[in-house]
C-alpha cells in the first residue's frame, strides 16, 4: 500500500487526539473514586486494603507511584488510562504491522482508537485500559513464541517479556489471570507435544518450565488474598444477571461500551452494529474456513471466547455471577485483532470501508455524549461549591450511596466516615476512604463542622437533627451530568 506508513502514523496521531478530547475534567463516579482514594495510601496499605476488594493491586500501585511523583492529580490518572489505549494503538504499528502485515496493522490501530467502547473507557480511572494493554502485548509475544523459528537468544528474550507481561496481567485483573493462565497452558501443551514428537526435552519446554516456576513463585504472595476475595464474592457480590438486559449488554458492550445504566449509542443501533460486525466476521470465516492466513485471527477469538466461557464456569462453581460486560475490556485487544486480521486477510474492500465508516460515525456519536457528560455546567458549579466552602477540619459522613465517596476521594485530608446502615460488611475494603461506622453516637461529643451527604434526599440530616443538636449552616442539591450523579449536601456545626 502506497504511503501506508504515513497513513498509519496519521491514524495514530488523530486517534490519540480523538480519545483525549473528553478526559480533561475532574469529575468522578464511585468506581473511579475508589481508585483515587486507595492511591493515597502506601504500597503496603494498598496491598492490605485492596486485598479486601475484588481486584488485584498493580494498577493501584501505579496510581500511587504517579501520586508520589506528581501528587494526587485526577487528570494525570485519566491521562495514564489514555496512554494505555494509545500504546495499544501504537502496537498496531510496532508489532501487528511487523508480524501480520501493514493492512492488519492499520486496521488494528484504527479500531483501537475508534471503536466507541475504547473511546468511552480511554479516560476512565480504572484498571481496564492497563489490563487491555498488558493482555494484548502478552498475546503477541505468546504467538511469537508459538511460531518459533527464532534464534535461542531472541526466543529467550520473548519468553522473558511474555513471563513479565503474564505476571502483570495476573496482578491487574482476574480476567487477566484467566487469559494468562489459558495462554500459559496453551504453550505448555504445544511444547509438550513437540517434546513427545521429537523424543527430547525441547528448548521451548525448558523455557516454559523456568518462566512458569518464576511466575508461580512471584504470584504466591497474592494467592491467599485471591481465595479470600473469591470467598467474599461467593457470599455476596453486586453483579446480577437478568434477561434480556444483561445479554444485550454483553453483546453490545465490546463494540459500543453501552451498559444498562448508560447507553452512549442508542441500544437498537448498538445491537444492529454488533450484528453487522459479528455477522460479517462469521461470513468471512465460513467462506474462507481453510485459509491459513486466518489462523492467528481464529486463535485470538478462541481465547476471547474461552475467557467468557471460563467466567461462566467460575460463576457456576462459586454460585455467584462474575461474568460482567465491563470486565471484557481486559481482553478487548484480542477482539480488535480478530476483526482487524480477518478484514485485512479476506475482507471485501467496499464492505470494509462501510464498516470503518460506520465505526467512526458511531465513535463520533459516543464522543459527543462523552463531551456533554464530562464538561457539564452543573459539574463545575458542584466542584466550585465544595472548594469554596470546605475547611481543613471539616469531616464527611455519607450512607450507602456513591456520592459521598466521590467527594471524599477528592478531599483525602478531610476525615471521612461511611455510615453503613445496611451492614454491607465492606469496612476493610472501604479503608481506602476512611472509617466505617454503624451508628452516629460519636457525634454526641463532637465539636466542629460536618458535611452530611446523600443523593436525592436529606435523610442523613433528618436523622442527625432528631438525635443531636446541630446548627444548620447550609444545604445544597446538585444533579450533575457526569454519570448522572446527584448530591444533596448538608453542612452542619456541632
Amino acid at each position: 500500500m502506497k504511503h501506508s506508513k504515513l497513513i498509519h502514523t496519521a491514524i495514530i496521531l488523530i486517534g490519540i487526539i480523538f480519545i483525549c478530547i473528553p478526559i480533561f475534567h475532574n469529575n468522578l463516579w464511585f468506581d473511579e473514586s475508589y481508585s483515587v482514594a486507595i492511591s493515597n495510601h502506601s504500597y503496603s496499605e494498598i496491598w492490605t486494603i485492596g486485598g479486601n476488594d475484588v481486584h488485584p493491586v498493580l494498577y493501584y500501585w501505579i496510581l500511587h507511584t504517579i501520586n508520589l511523583i506528581f501528587g494526587g492529580n485526577i487528570l494525570l490518572y485519566r491521562l495514564f488510562s489514555a496512554l494505555c489505549i494509545s500504546l495499544i494503538g501504537i502496537i498496531g504499528y510496532t508489532h501487528i504491522r511487523k508480524d501480520f502485515g501493514e493492512k492488519a496493522g492499520i486496521l488494528f490501530s484504527l479500531f483501537t482508537f475508534f471503536l466507541p467502547v475504547n473511546i468511552v473507557y480511554a479516560g476512565e480511572i480504572r484498571m481496564y485500559s492497563l489490563a487491555m494493554l498488558l493482555v494484548t502485548l502478552m498475546s503477541i509475544y505468546a504467538y511469537r513464541i508459538y511460531k518459533k523459528g527464532l534464534p535461542p537468544i531472541a526466543e529467550n528474550r520473548n519468553w522473558i517479556i511474555f513471563a513479565a507481561l503474564s505476571l502483570a496481567c495476573c496482578y491487574t485483573h482476574y480476567y487477566g489471570l484467566m487469559i494468562a493462565g489459558l495462554e500459559n497452558l496453551f504453550l505448555f501443551i504445544f511444547f509438550t507435544k513437540q517434546a513427545v514428537k521429537q523424543k527430547k526435552f525441547v528448548h521451548g519446554l525448558k523455557a516454559f518450565i523456568i518462566q512458569g516456576i518464576l511466575q508461580i513463585l512471584l504470584y504466591i504472595p497474592w494467592i491467599v488474598t485471591l481465595f479470600r476475595q473469591m470467598d467474599g464474592v461467593s457470599k455476596g457480590f453486586w453483579i446480577n444477571i437478568h434477561f434480556p438486559g444483561t445479554f444485550i449488554e454483553l453483546f453490545t458492550f465490546p463494540f459500543t461500551g453501552n451498559l444498562e445504566d448508560k447507553a452512549y449509542i442508542a441500544v437498537p443501533l448498538a445491537v444492529l452494529y454488533g450484528i453487522v460486525v459479528i455477522g460479517y466476521m462469521i461470513y468471512l470465516l465460513v467462506k474462507n474456513r481453510k485459509a491459513e492466513e486466518l489462523k492467528p485471527a481464529k486463535i485470538s477469538i478462541a481465547f476471547w471466547l474461552m475467557v467468557v466461557l471460563g467466567a461462566c464456569i467460575v460463576s457456576i462453581i462459586i454460585h455467584r455471577p462474575i461474568i460482567y460486560a465491563r470486565y471484557l475490556l481486559c481482553v478487548e485487544g484480542l477482539l480488535v485483532f480478530f476483526i482487524s486480521m480477518t478484514m485485512s486477510a479476506k475482507g471485501n474492500r467496499k464492505i470494509n470501508i462501510a464498516i470503518i465508516a460506520l465505526t467512526i460515525l458511531l465513535s463520533i456519536v459516543a464522543l459527543v455524549t462523552l463531551i456533554q457528560e464530562s464538561y457539564g455546567k452543573v459539574d463545575n458549579e458542584f466542584q466550585a461549591y465544595i472548594k469554596e466552602n470546605i475547611k481543613p477540619q471539616d469531616i464527611f459522613i455519607c450512607q450507602n450511596e456513591g456520592s459521598g465517596f466521590v467527594i471524599s476521594a477528592q478531599y483525602p485530608n478531610n476525615k471521612f466516615y461511611f455510615y453503613d446502615v445496611d451492614h454491607w460488611n465492606v469496612g476493610p475494603a472501604y479503608k481506602a476512604y476512611g472509617d466505617t461506622i454503624y451508628n452516629l453516637e460519636f457525634l454526641k461529643n463532637y465539636k466542629g463542622r460536618v458535611w452530611l451527604i446523600n443523593t436525592t434526599h436529606y435523610s442523613l440530616y433528618e436523622e442527625v437533627s432528631k438525635k443531636f443538636k446541630a446548627k444548620l449552616i447550609d444545604q445544597k442539591a446538585f444533579s450533575v451530568e457526569y454519570k448522572e450523579y446527584q448530591y444533596t449536601l448538608t453542612l452542619v456545626e456541632f
